[in-house]
């Protein structure tokens, strides 16, 4: 993010060269990996429920999560460029999307903001198509960057890693998180985007009841009390193999706190048959929609209204949300 890059060197995320005072992308038209998800695995459970997206990922990240479970993409290193790699056009991934019997395509598995020359071609040929596009994002974006993208983007489904300095430098390498914080507000507020929140809770970083209150209060203050957010359990994992697994105790915690500062959907993840996964009508608190992992088992929703009451819950729905099976199938792309 406005990396000062001299000649002959890369910025941070290592995906562009300054050559001769010109920068120059290392990942335009490629991808790593692309795989057919449910939407529900993103995790986006206010967005169109039951329906499929092509997700994509490419190499590198602007940040270095010790955590991270794509380590092997994300954190790669800069002369590993160019392998593993397949060509993929921006344009055709978004023909490639409806091809595959997908509603939606969307970028993960590392940060989209770096490869924006490549999701900002493909996010405009999909809305031509009538495809609705979704980030994964940590959110660390500039003004400009969302200029670029905020006619275009459908969804910005963010990671509020922390509520400090502290918790932010721990869990992502970077200590300045306060612009996670705006680039959110102006994707709901300015651009129109649909936005839901994650918060992977993990022990002795980020799993303290003051943090939860702090995300749950900013969501409920500046978002709005509809804003999904999800608290996810985290698994020991890479530099981070030491810790335990989130306790569900402490995710129940988290919801609890989510509600109490008035958040009306909050959601556990990672944890397959919790109810915490399930969406419960704010008016009366019917279940209308059943989850099992990442698969949709129940949806009692008529035009996106509870059937027993007839409030009508917030987001994006289609007609009818088809049932899932939660599974992911890979994409072969040569």
């Amino acid at each position: 993010m406005r990396c000062v890059i001299a000649p002959g060197d890369r910025g941070a995320c290592r995906t562009r060269l300054n050559e001769g005072g010109t920068l120059t992308t290392l990942l335009y038209g490629l991808t790593s990996s692309a795989c057919v998800d449910p939407i529900e695995k993103k995790p986006l459970y206010h967005f169109y429920p039951g329906t499929r997206i092509l997700s994509m990922g490419t190499r590198g990240c602007n940040f270095h999560c010790p955590g991270c479970q794509n380590w092997e993409i994300s954190h790669d290193e800069p002369d590993k460029f160019g392998e593993n790699l397949e060509k993929l056009d921006p344009k055709e991934s978004a023909h490639l999307a409806r091809r595959l019997g997908c509603e939606g395509i969307g970028w993960t598995y590392n940060d989209p903001t770096i490869w924006i020359e490549h999701t900002l071609e493909a996010m405009i040929e999909a809305k031509k198509l009538g495809v609705y596009s979704a980030y994964m994002t940590n959110g660390y974006a500039t003004p400009e960057h969302m200029e670029l993208i905020g006619p275009y983007l459908s969804a910005w489904r963010v990671d509020i890693k922390g509520f400090s300095k502290e918790s932010y430098k721990k869990i992502s390498g970077l200590a300045r998180w306060e612009p996670v914080l705006e680039m959110t507000k102006l994707a709901l507020h300015k651009y129109g985007m649909h936005v839901e929140c994650v918060t992977n809770v993990t022990p002795t970083i980020n799993d303290a009841e003051e943090i939860a209150h702090g995300i749950a209060r900013w969501i409920r203050s500046e978002l709005g009390e509809f804003t999904p957010w999800h608290v996810t359990r985290f698994h020991p994992y890479l530099d981070l193999s030491h810790l335990s697994s989130t306790p569900i105790r402490t995710l129940e915690r988290f919801r609890e706190i989510g509600m109490e500062e008035g958040l009306k959907y909050v959601y556990m993840g990672n944890v397959p048959g919790h109810p915490g996964e399930d969406t419960y009508c704010h008016g009366c608190g019917e279940c209308v929609i059943r989850r099992r992992g990442f698969a949709v088992a129940k949806a009692l929703l008529r035009d996106g209204r509870c059937p027993k009451c007839g409030t009508a819950i917030p987001g994006r729905f289609q007609r009818e949300i088809a049932g899932t099976t939660g599974e992911r199938t890979r994409v072969a792309l040569s």
